[in-house]
């Protein structure tokens, strides 16, 4: 594999969201021969339904997802919390990349999750709720690619993630161990 190519995909859709700097931030990381690319349009994808997923007439949101996905070698997912669990984008955007049932553009994707929230809980309900989403779809999530952030508002309320070393080594070493899962899964 001469360049892997990560999908990221952010769950607030906020312009001004800490979790999309968190994935600028991974992006920022990637060494070379690596390729992070966080997906935009989450927000203007019309919510799953059967009716609307019919061969050759799939919207083309939808269908931009699913081909980016697929194009992917891994998929890096950043998830805030809202109410305790995923936001209902990344929600989406998982039921989306599923489908066609079985053999969805997500299914034995390489997947990471990296979680942020103001709260000390550092978004680990969404996380696991995410972990979960991702697996049922049939992505294939790698455990040692997980990370979480608390108590962003107050972390990075005067900084980009970017320039904090802590949360760069942190965000690189997550890339790092997804691209290997990536080459493996290629190798295999």
């Amino acid at each position: 594999m001469s360049q892997t190519r990560i999908l990221a995909l952010v769950g607030s859709l906020r312009a001004g969201s800490i979790n999309r700097q968190l994935a600028e931030a991974a992006a920022h990381t990637a060494p070379e021969g690596v390729q992070v690319d966080i997906f935009d349009g989450l927000g203007d994808i019309p919510f799953y339904n059967e009716d609307i997923d019919v061969p050759g007439q799939v919207p083309a949101t939808a269908q931009v997802l699913r081909d980016a996905v697929g194009a992917a070698d891994a998929l890096l997912l950043f998830v805030p919390e809202y109410n305790g669990t995923i936001p209902a984008a990344l929600k989406n955007a998982i039921d989306w990349a599923s489908r066609p049932y079985g053999a969805g553009s997500i299914k034995g994707k390489p997947i990471a999750v990296v979680s942020a929230s103001i709260s000390q809980n550092a978004a680990k309900w969404a996380h696991g709720d995410t972990v979960k989403a991702a697996g049922v779809a049939g992505g294939t999530v790698v455990e040692s690619a997980h990370l979480h952030f608390a108590t962003i508002g107050q972390r990075f309320a005067e900084s980009h993630p970017r320039d904090d070393a802590e949360a760069l080594t942190q965000l690189a070493a997550v890339v790092t161990e997804l691209v290997a899962a990536a080459r493996q899964s290629v190798d295999a």
